[in-house]
């Protein structure tokens, strides 16, 4: 399924496929943690659900703060 996020961090649109199902969405959306909606995801993939963040863009914000 392709997810269309806002980055919270940048404000930049990212779009990813993810292996996800609406019921799996549902289910988070609903309360379900998202580690126990969606186990199949890695924790990165997870993150972009949550917050729009992509692993590019925390990789560069940890480079800033070195």
């Amino acid at each position: 399924m392709y997810i269309s996020k806002r980055s919270m961090l940048t404000g930049d649109e990212h779009t990813m496929d993810l292996n996800v199902t609406p019921r799996q969405i549902k289910a988070w959306q609903e309360g379900t943690l998202i580690q126990n909606a969606m186990p199949n995801l890695t924790s990165v993939q997870r993150e972009f659900i949550m917050t729009g963040i992509t692993k590019d863009e925390w990789d560069n914000l940890m480079e800033e703060d070195v």
